[in-house]
């Protein structure tokens, strides 16, 4: 899918039909037709498309004589599993050339629809610099956002550990815990890129415009600090809760043997009693009622002991 983009005079962001001067070309999941119109329009070399749509691919910067290509790593949310939603990053692709801005994704993401939605102040698609620079801050302050969210979701899950005796939770911390390693190897490739473009001045800037820079890249700094603390969190609550969870499964199957060995005491004394052979008390007129109150008075003080024993 391609759109076009460019920004008027007053600041409003317009969808166009045809590619202006200036245009911001928003590619998502393209196909042969649009890869072949942008190889066109731009003039770049084909191989660098296989790379814009290749989810492992690194984050790198590259200047070429009439453009400069970006890969950068952008996180995303995935989908929902176990009641956990699940975390990914993809790499986003930007193409700065003299007259066009160029952004390739292989899905929709919130980073492009916030641009998209004018949820960035200060936001031209014709200031190609401060574009770049302020796409790199919203990365980084998306990283920020997934981030505390999968604490939030660890949090909720530690609560439903304590009582828990499913392999479920696991599965859902699991999920939480391949997110942060996603999110870590992407947070320094893309810390990596950003340092670079600002010792190497790929991209001419202002002072406001390094200011952009170094604002993301320490909001990058922070996240990946942020990243190895919540994954060594959850590294640790795995092998402490699966011990808890075997251990709650013990206590169960300990409370089941105890009300077992309690009701079993009476059965054994009603068999014996249910034999058709001579048996004492068989002319007591009482007898039925007395070995009932006797196997209910010996289960209590079974199940007495067991309770001082915390069997119960």
């Amino acid at each position: 899918m391609l759109k076009k983009y460019i920004s008027r005079a007053d600041g409003t962001l317009v969808e166009t039909e045809n590619i202006e001067t200036g245009s911001w070309i928003s590619i998502v999941n393209p196909e042969e037709k649009e890869i072949a119109q942008i190889l066109t329009l731009l003039n770049i070399e084909h191989e660098f498309i296989p790379d814009a749509l290749d989810e492992a691919e690194t984050p790198r910067i590259e200047r070429k004589d009439h453009y400069i290509w970006i890969i950068i790593d952008i996180p995303v949310t995935v989908s929902k599993q176990r009641n956990a939603l699940l975390y990914d990053t993809i790499p986003l692709t930007i193409i700065v050339t003299e007259n066009y801005f160029v952004t390739i994704t292989l899905r929709e993401n919130d980073i492009i629809q916030d641009f998209i939605q004018k949820k960035v102040q200060g936001f031209y698609t014709f200031k190609k610099t401060r574009f770049v620079l302020q796409i790199l801050y919203v990365i980084a302050t998306y990283y920020l956002k997934y981030l505390r969210q999968i604490n939030q979701k660890t949090n909720k899950i530690e609560e439903e550990l304590h009582q828990s005796m499913r392999n479920e939770e696991l599965y859902s911390l699991l999920s939480l815990s391949k997110s942060l390693v996603y999110f870590t190897t992407s947070l320094k490739a893309n810390e990596m890129v950003m340092e670079k473009m600002l010792r190497n001045n790929y991209l001419k800037m202002y002072e406001d415009d390094k200011e952009i820079l170094e604002d993301a890249i320490i909001e990058n700094k922070q996240a990946i600090e942020m990243a190895h603390i919540y994954s060594n969190v959850l590294s640790g609550m795995m092998d402490a809760f699966a011990s808890v969870i075997s251990n709650n499964v013990n206590i169960v199957m300990k409370f089941l043997t105890s009300i077992t060995i309690i009701l079993a005491v009476p059965t054994m004394i009603a068999s014996f009693f249910g034999m058709n052979v001579v048996l004492p008390l068989k002319e007591y007129p009482y007898a039925f009622t007395g070995i009932i109150l006797f196997c209910i008075l010996l289960s209590f003080i079974i199940g007495l002991i067991f309770t001082r024993k915390r069997y119960l």
